[in-house]
């Protein structure tokens, strides 16, 4: 074991970071930046721990390297660096005092063997592995560190869910026995914990397999409650499956289209035809995708683990709209509006910021709108591409990825070729919209603005006044006005005839 198996740049960090020590500094990695490398997985967060005064060391190394220094927890000794890397992504650098006597106390207070190695930074050719954790790693076995482990801190039944799936490793059965043990502690678990724990999970691999796991371990009610109650509510066709397994099937397929239209997608490899038409119609847009879903409204979760929370959550209302109507069918009426709404509960619940909230909202609440686009048959007029993005913003190209996974999850085989052609057509149409034509239809060029109208029509400030910028800009997304000159000629007729409506 040695530097050499991390990447150029982090070799580089640790360098410097080895130059800055004080000199006899006996300070290790640790954890699960030392499992990442021995996988040969690419990491952004390195651990140290430090016999000594960890938060003057991280000081010190931050000073040395240009990176900024936080301190998270004075009691404990913890404090992070952030390092902002060439390529512009950000290194976080945690540093903590030693827990108990010695390396080996430390390692072994820690929750899971493959993340209780370390190496010494003046020995890094020595794996120190007390507790056989590179073993358990070879072997895909997830076992705690003790018998304690998940009780001392409960979050860590999140954790084992997490690292079961993303590492594809079985939880062996006194460690699930534990865990099932610790989840009535969750509830004692802050809320920044057991988020931030979530997000891993849904920013990693299988995460459909992962909520399943948590639900059978009994902990899915402790963090998304909502989700036990779609359990059994039950779908007319063309639905072939209940709520939950719905849910579970669409996030199962959200995660497959994102890799179809990944960047490094092989196009022979298409599971399927439908997944084969995905390819084939959005291929040209797997650059701004890619792009689109690295975008981040907090620096810790990006787009693509809000948009997989909003495919578990999509449907959260149906359970509390479901009616029968005359013919025996099963209806929903406006369960997209009670899933927004459960959605965003949950969402401060777990103490997002205002403007996740905001985008997970938008993407349940629309949900529906390029289904209903495709029904029509035809391709999206200029007015209803406007209409779509004015409601959705940017969550626009969340939705469609949703949709098209919600139609593979209502339909399972028996998906008709028509429909989802011409479903996968519009969202191709949006998506056309929005990244090469969007002086279009997205967001048509200003041609007057509220001064302007002021001015020319004598009007007071007021509600009025952007209710007839909106009818132009719409009246140019139509392709019905095109000059300065038909704007105002517009705002003229509305102000006349007070048929004012921006809807």
């Amino acid at each position: 074991m040695s530097w050499a198996g991390f990447s150029p740049s982090l070799s580089d960090v640790i360098g410097r970071i080895w130059a800055a020590l004080p000199t006899g500094a006996n300070v290790y990695l640790v954890g699960g930046s030392v499992r990442d490398v021995i996988l040969g997985r690419s990491t952004n967060d390195l651990d140290f721990v430090y016999a000594g005064d960890s938060l003057a060391l991280a000081r010190r190394i931050g000073n040395a390297i240009g990176a900024a220094y936080f301190p998270l927890d004075l009691e404990r000794q913890t404090a992070r660096l952030i390092l902002l890397q060439p390529d512009g992504s950000r290194l976080k650098l945690d540093f903590a005092a030693m827990r108990g006597a010695d390396l080996e106390s430390d390692l072994r207070a820690r929750d899971f063997t493959i993340n209780a190695m370390a190496l010494a930074l003046n020995d890094s050719a020595n794996l120190i592995d007390p507790l056989g954790g590179l073993s358990d790693l070879r072997a895909k076995i997830l076992r705690t560190c003790t018998a304690g482990a998940i009780q001392d801190d409960p979050v860590r039944v999140v954790r084992a869910v997490r690292l079961a799936t993303s590492l594809s490793c079985k939880i062996v059965p006194e460690t699930r026995q534990q865990i099932r043990q610790a989840t009535q502690y969750l509830d004692g678990v802050s809320p920044e914990r057991l988020r931030d724990e979530l997000f891993k999970i849904l920013e990693g691999r299988q995460p459909a397999i992962a909520i399943r796991l948590l639900d059978r371990l009994d902990a899915l009610a402790y963090i998304l409650p909502e989700l036990i109650l779609l359990k059994g509510v039950r779908q007319s066709p063309p639905h072939i499956y209940d709520v939950w397994e719905h849910s579970l099937k669409l996030v199962q397929r959200l995660e497959q289209i994102l890799d179809v239209l990944a960047s490094d997608y092989d196009q022979e490899k298409a599971a399927s035809w439908a997944l084969g038409l995905i390819s084939v119609q959005l291929g040209r847009f797997r650059q701004p995708l890619g792009e689109h879903m690295e975008n981040r409204l907090n620096p810790e979760r990006s787009l693509r683990s809000l948009l997989f929370l909003s495919g578990l959550y999509h449907d959260s209302g149906k359970p509390m709209t479901r009616r029968i109507d005359e013919s025996d069918r099963t209806r929903f009426f406006e369960h997209e509006i009670v899933s927004a709404t459960l959605a965003t509960d949950r969402a401060r619940q777990l103490h997002l910021s205002n403007n996740e909230i905001e985008y997970l909202a938008a993407i349940v609440r629309n949900h529906l709108r390029p289904i209903l686009l495709a029904q029509t048959g035809t391709p999206p007029t200029r007015r209803a591409i406007y209409r779509y993005f004015r409601a959705a913003k940017a969550a626009g190209i969340d939705i469609g990825l949703l949709s098209l996974a919600d139609s593979l999850a209502t339909y399972g085989p028996s998906l008709p070729s028509e429909t989802w052609a011409q479903q996968v057509g519009v969202i191709r149409d949006l998506y056309e919209s929005w990244w090469e034509n969007p002086e279009k239809s997205v967001q048509p060029p200003q041609l007057v603005n509220g001064s302007d109208l002021i001015e020319s029509f004598k009007l007071n400030p007021g509600p009025k006044i952007g209710q007839i910028l909106e009818a132009i800009r719409e009246a140019q997304a139509t392709g019905q006005v095109e000059t300065r000159e038909q704007a105002l000629n517009l705002a003229k007729k509305l102000i006349e005839v007070r048929s004012i409506d921006g809807r």
